[in-house]
């Protein structure tokens, strides 16, 4: 029987007689992290400032972009072996890719937190409809507990076990259940007739949609490091996850608009237009947007403290519920645009350096090694680092003298330039 996943050092490259998953597999992961009831949420901010089919552009052109990226930043793992965060070291350095690690860690438990309070308000709202009782503590307990335990065993055994057997079945099922209601209650010729209030921008929309896969950039290696080879890691995670964004980022706009806008409407609206059997289904998929937050999160921290993952997610775990049961759903759209302004230019940086400055070739015995190809200066690559932080500071830049332009995208292409042209002024070493 094949050794737990949480054994392999997210600094050792997976060896090849454990790389498993083919197309099939990262078409389920993806299309099924893909879908969600953030992912719903994050459409209905799109209207009514866009008109829908405003928002339906924005969804396409934003989908194709983060897609794009995502999937290559899937090919630096299924490249290497190495986690996501153990593939920034040629880039940063030893020590400087601690900072991300640690930026990621933070980023993941805030992710988990909203997810298992995002159910936790889906639940209860079911509950409360159908049984006319409400206990959100039990169901925020219920999904943390859920979602830690999936993450304890891992993505092989999560992807093989649950998704490829019934999961993403179910998945289908509830999302094209909330589809057919969609076209049978509703007025699609008058809701795209409707005209959009003009409060959000057509390039702030696309930033907006390009920020949902971009937020999975800092840990899809942790799962293509499994893959069979980069081409089917790519095409697994191209298809799935542009399938899952497009479908669900538009039903998300089209409710959304048609129940009058917010975030307690939308919910009402897809729970009282007889899609509640298939809310509740998306609902108990969910629970896998959490087990990957967790299961990450403890994978970067393991790049630092050398702790089993396993071990580390349980703690994690435990944090995301506490915070879920202290903390309030409130309107995260500034969290979704703060992940992008750090890790998009960041992963310019990585795929520039994978497959423009390495060629796709990492020496993976030095990814740890003090004093070897990636120790650089005192373990940071200045390269890597200054290039980080002209993106940065560029989505910032683009963010407040123009923000209608959409500011994700050129602080990614302003990062991967810079660092560039600081490689080429002076080579590296390796």
């Amino acid at each position: 029987m094949a050794t737990p996943d949480d054994s392999y050092d997210p600094l050792t490259p997976v060896p090849a007689i454990r790389r498993i998953f083919a197309t099939g597999d990262a078409f389920s992961l993806w299309f099924s992290l893909g879908i969600g009831l953030l992912v719903l949420q994050a459409g209905a901010f799109l209207v009514p400032g866009l008109s829908l089919p405003q928002a339906l552009a924005a969804i396409l052109v934003g989908s194709l972009l983060g897609v794009l990226l995502l999937s290559l930043a899937g090919v630096v793992g299924a490249d290497t072996g190495l986690s996501a965060i153990a593939s920034l070291r040629p880039a940063l350095g030893v020590r400087g890719a601690a900072i991300p690690a640690v930026l990621n860690a933070v980023q993941l438990t805030g992710w988990g937190a909203f997810e298992i309070i995002a159910m936790r308000e889906a639940a209860d709202a079911l509950a409360k409809q159908t049984f006319g009782v409400s206990n959100p503590l039990a169901w925020t307990l219920l999904f943390g507990a859920l979602a830690t335990a999936l993450a304890v065993i891992g993505p092989v055994s999560f992807v093989r076990r649950f998704l490829r057997a019934w999961g993403l079945w179910l998945l289908l099922a509830g999302a094209a259940w909330l589809s057919w209601k969609l076209l049978a209650d509703y007025d699609l010729r008058a809701l795209m007739a409707k005209a959009g209030t003009g409060e959000m921008s057509f390039g702030a929309g696309v930033d907006l949609v390009v920020a949902m896969p971009l937020s999975w950039l800092p840990l899809i290696a942790d799962y293509s490091r499994f893959g069979r080879s980069p081409r089917q890691m790519f095409r697994g995670t191209a298809a799935g996850y542009l399938l899952a964004n497009i479908w669900f980022f538009s039903l998300g706009a089209c409710y959304a608009l048609a129940s009058g806008g917010g975030d307690g409407m939308l919910l009402s609206a897809l729970a009282a237009a007889g899609g509640g059997v298939a809310l509740l289904m998306i609902l108990i998929d969910e629970t896998d947007n959490t087990f990957a937050d967790i299961h990450s999160a403890a994978v970067s921290t393991a790049t630092l403290v050398r702790a089993r993952p396993a071990r580390l997610a349980i703690g994690y775990g435990l944090i995301c519920t506490a915070i879920a049961v202290a903390a309030p759903l409130a309107r995260y759209e500034g969290f979704l645009l703060l992940i992008g302004s750090v890790f998009a230019p960041l992963f310019g940086v990585l795929l520039t350096d994978h497959f423009i400055v390495r060629r796709r070739a990492v020496e993976a015995d030095d990814i740890d090694l003090k004093g070897g190809a990636y120790w650089f200066q005192g373990g940071f690559s200045a390269r890597g680092l200054a290039a980080w932080i002209v993106g940065i500071a560029a989505y910032q830049a683009v963010t407040r003298l123009a923000p209608g332009l959409g500011a994700t995208l050129p602080a990614l292409v302003v990062a991967a330039v810079t660092y560039l042209l600081l490689t080429t002024v002076r080579p590296r070493r390796s």
